[in-house]
């Protein structure tokens, strides 16, 4: 008999245990709706909440305990607010998000993923018309790079202070993830060919393609790993016929970004340059509370993947139950097409959810409505 889906759901802290609650919602009508062999364990950690009390974020087996779970489904961790209290407790980001990167690290997590496509009512924020056009998958490198955490201070808190941070990259890592980055590029493409809209990119001998890999770093400073990464993106590029190359430094994509974000499709880039690349993607695509993002490890089924919102804890709206969850909702359903690779209605149950979320955002843009209005409508879609 199949084992049962099994999801780490960990709230966090700020809006999070808000839109986390209303993913469950729509988890449990799925479930009910489907008979999805699904099941789910709520965890009060990492939270600043687990730290005033314990002393640590989370407990030294944390990850051994995650590690029994397909997926891990986060609301967000940082300032738990309320903005208005100066004596709430308080962790500095490099304690409260440590455990981001130690689930990110622990797990090879080793690809963030995040889509970035402007859906019918989500807040356009660029004046050109080409911006509904906005359609691309930023990947970013998530296991080493610039966040390897190697370095440190001498004479701490003296004039003569030194700081060091190290970067680390390596070919193995790099080579997977372009890798996965051409193999992203033909899927979407395929995707699309299905949905009868397809797109055309120029390759540098003037062919067409149906699809686009554009490699980000910043070769012309920081030209060691800069080369690596060039040196493998064009011999992988060889396997890849099919698929249009393009190169960016870091700061014209940022330019690029905004000047002409409909003219990308699947970006790959290091991971510092990559977190930014990604926030600036969500901002295009209707902003931060309409945004996914999932740390994923492609290539080990005994690791759990992990799936986030992309904004944070938002403190200055914490507890008042104006949070909206659509980047909460649109997580949850995109972790659920990933856990439908083993299960095809658990995938269904993705997509039914990412359906029911986008028909939302359609029809109620502009609208002021709360956290628990918002799961509420569909939840009720979803029951239709």
């Amino acid at each position: 008999m199949a084992q049962s889906t099994r999801i780490a759901v960990t709230p966090g802290d700020g809006i999070g245990p808000e839109v986390v609650a209303e993913a469950v919602r729509c988890l449990e009508t799925l479930r009910a709706k489907h008979g999805l062999d699904i099941e789910w364990t709520r965890f009060p950690w990492p939270s600043h909440a687990w730290h005033e009390e314990h002393g640590e974020s989370m407990p030294a087996d944390a990850l051994a305990q995650l590690q029994k779970y397909d997926a891990i489904l986060l609301g967000a961790l940082g300032d738990p607010g309320p903005m208005d209290d100066p004596d709430r407790y308080l962790l500095p980001d490099s304690i409260s998000l440590a455990p981001l990167l130690d689930m990110r690290k622990g797990f090879d997590q080793w690809v963030c993923e995040r889509p970035a496509r402007l859906l019918p009512g989500a807040r356009q924020y660029l004046a050109d018309e080409r911006a509904k056009d906005i359609d691309m998958l930023v990947i970013r490198e998530n296991s080493e790079g610039e966040y390897v955490s190697q370095g440190g201070r001498l004479r701490k808190g003296t004039p003569d202070e030194v700081a060091t941070q190290m970067e680390v990259f390596t070919r193995k890592a790099t080579d997977r993830i372009i890798r996965y980055g051409f193999e992203q590029a033909r899927n979407r493409a395929a995707d699309r060919v299905k949905e009868g809209r397809t797109r055309t990119f120029r390759t540098l001998d003037g062919r067409t393609c149906e699809s686009q890999v554009c490699l980000v770093t910043k070769r012309n400073a920081l030209r060691y790993w800069g080369d690596m990464y060039t040196e493998a993106f064009d011999e992988i590029s060889k396997e890849y016929p099919d698929v249009a190359t393009h190169h960016e430094l870091v700061d014209a994509a940022c330019m690029k970004f905004v000047q002409s974000p409909w003219a990308f499709d699947v970006v790959v880039a290091s991971n510092l340059q990559g977190d930014i690349l990604t926030d600036l993607a969500a901002v295009l695509s209707g902003g931060m509370g309409v945004a996914p993002s999932c740390n994923l490890n492609p290539t080990d089924p005994d690791m759990p993947s992990m799936f986030e919102p992309t904004h944070g804890s938002a403190p200055d709206i914490a507890g008042q139950g104006l949070a909206d969850p659509t980047a909460m909702l649109f997580t949850a359903a995109r972790m659920l097409e990933w856990l439908g690779r083993k299960d095809p209605a658990v995938a269904a149950a993705g997509k039914e959810l990412f359906d029911a979320v986008a028909a939302d955002l359609a029809e109620n843009s502009g609208t002021r409505r709360g956290t628990h209005e918002i799961g509420s409508a569909i939840c009720e879609r979803l029951s239709q």
